[in-house]
Protein backbone atom coordinates (compact mmCIF):
# COMPACT_ATOMS: atom_id res chain seq x y z
CA UNK A 1 0.00 0.00 0.00
CA UNK A 2 1.41 3.42 -0.94
CA UNK A 3 1.67 6.28 1.57
CA UNK A 4 -1.24 8.04 -0.14
CA UNK A 5 -3.39 4.91 0.04
CA UNK A 6 -2.58 4.55 3.73
CA UNK A 7 -3.58 8.15 4.40
CA UNK A 8 -6.91 7.73 2.66
CA UNK A 9 -7.79 4.24 3.86
CA UNK A 10 -6.65 4.24 7.48
CA UNK A 11 -8.25 6.06 10.36
CA UNK A 12 -5.89 7.71 12.87
CA UNK A 13 -6.30 4.88 15.36
CA UNK A 14 -5.81 2.14 12.73
CA UNK A 15 -2.16 1.43 13.49
CA UNK A 16 -2.10 -2.32 12.92
CA UNK A 17 1.04 -3.41 11.08
CA UNK A 18 2.85 -0.10 11.49
CA UNK A 19 6.11 0.18 13.38
CA UNK A 20 6.22 1.91 16.74
CA UNK A 21 8.00 1.97 20.07
CA UNK A 22 7.11 -0.78 22.55
CA UNK A 23 4.04 -0.14 24.66
CA UNK A 24 4.90 0.80 28.23
CA UNK A 25 2.16 -0.45 30.54
CA UNK A 26 1.67 1.38 33.79
CA UNK A 27 -1.18 1.92 36.19
CA UNK A 28 -1.62 5.46 37.38
CA UNK A 29 -4.09 7.41 39.43
CA UNK A 30 -6.35 9.55 37.29
CA UNK A 31 -5.81 13.28 37.69
CA UNK A 32 -8.84 15.21 39.02
CA UNK A 33 -9.46 16.79 35.60
CA UNK A 34 -9.43 13.33 33.98
CA UNK A 35 -12.06 12.13 36.45
CA UNK A 36 -14.18 15.19 35.66
CA UNK A 37 -13.75 14.54 31.94
CA UNK A 38 -14.93 10.95 32.38
CA UNK A 39 -17.91 12.16 34.43
CA UNK A 40 -18.70 14.70 31.71
CA UNK A 41 -18.72 11.89 29.13
CA UNK A 42 -21.21 9.99 31.29
CA UNK A 43 -23.44 13.06 31.72
CA UNK A 44 -23.39 13.87 27.98
CA UNK A 45 -24.31 10.26 27.20
CA UNK A 46 -26.99 10.03 29.92
CA UNK A 47 -28.69 13.16 28.58
CA UNK A 48 -28.34 11.85 25.00
CA UNK A 49 -26.24 14.85 23.94
CA UNK A 50 -23.17 12.89 22.75
CA UNK A 51 -23.20 9.11 22.45
CA UNK A 52 -20.32 6.65 22.35
CA UNK A 53 -20.38 6.38 18.55
CA UNK A 54 -20.21 10.16 18.15
CA UNK A 55 -17.31 10.29 20.59
CA UNK A 56 -15.45 7.58 18.66
CA UNK A 57 -16.05 9.37 15.36
CA UNK A 58 -15.09 12.68 16.92
CA UNK A 59 -11.77 11.36 18.21
CA UNK A 60 -10.99 9.71 14.86
CA UNK A 61 -11.75 12.95 13.04
CA UNK A 62 -9.01 14.74 14.99
CA UNK A 63 -6.47 13.28 12.59
CA UNK A 64 -3.44 11.13 13.23
CA UNK A 65 -1.16 14.00 14.29
CA UNK A 66 -3.47 15.18 17.08
CA UNK A 67 -4.36 11.64 18.10
CA UNK A 68 -0.65 10.87 18.37
CA UNK A 69 0.18 13.95 20.44
CA UNK A 70 -2.81 14.34 22.77
CA UNK A 71 -3.37 12.18 25.83
CA UNK A 72 -6.43 9.96 26.06
CA UNK A 73 -8.57 12.46 27.95
CA UNK A 74 -7.24 15.46 26.01
CA UNK A 75 -8.66 13.79 22.90
CA UNK A 76 -12.00 13.41 24.64
CA UNK A 77 -12.11 17.08 25.67
CA UNK A 78 -11.29 18.34 22.16
CA UNK A 79 -13.82 15.92 20.71
CA UNK A 80 -16.57 17.04 23.11
CA UNK A 81 -15.93 20.70 22.34
CA UNK A 82 -16.01 20.06 18.57
CA UNK A 83 -19.23 18.05 18.79
CA UNK A 84 -20.91 20.63 21.02
CA UNK A 85 -19.89 23.37 18.56
CA UNK A 86 -21.32 21.35 15.65
CA UNK A 87 -24.59 20.83 17.53
CA UNK A 88 -24.65 24.57 18.38
CA UNK A 89 -24.92 23.77 22.09
CA UNK A 90 -21.66 25.53 22.88
CA UNK A 91 -19.97 28.48 21.21
CA UNK A 92 -16.18 28.90 21.20
CA UNK A 93 -16.51 32.30 22.89
CA UNK A 94 -18.50 30.71 25.75
CA UNK A 95 -15.77 28.13 26.27
CA UNK A 96 -13.02 30.77 26.09
CA UNK A 97 -14.84 32.94 28.64
CA UNK A 98 -15.22 30.01 31.05
CA UNK A 99 -11.57 29.00 30.60
CA UNK A 100 -10.51 32.58 31.45
CA UNK A 101 -12.76 32.48 34.52
CA UNK A 102 -11.19 29.23 35.75
CA UNK A 103 -7.65 30.47 35.03
CA UNK A 104 -8.36 33.62 37.07
CA UNK A 105 -9.38 31.48 40.06
CA UNK A 106 -5.96 29.87 40.07
CA UNK A 107 -4.13 33.16 39.51
CA UNK A 108 -5.60 34.83 42.60
CA UNK A 109 -3.79 34.25 45.89
CA UNK A 110 -5.78 32.18 48.35
CA UNK A 111 -7.34 34.28 51.13
CA UNK A 112 -5.38 34.11 54.36
CA UNK A 113 -6.90 33.09 57.69
CA UNK A 114 -6.16 36.60 59.05
CA UNK A 115 -8.41 38.34 56.50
Amino acid sequence: MTDTEQLTKRLPNDIGGTSSDPIVWSDHEMAPWEKRCHALADVLDFHKIINTEEKRRGVESLGSEMVGKLTYYERWIVCFANLLYQKQILHPSDLARKMDEVAARFAEPAPSAES
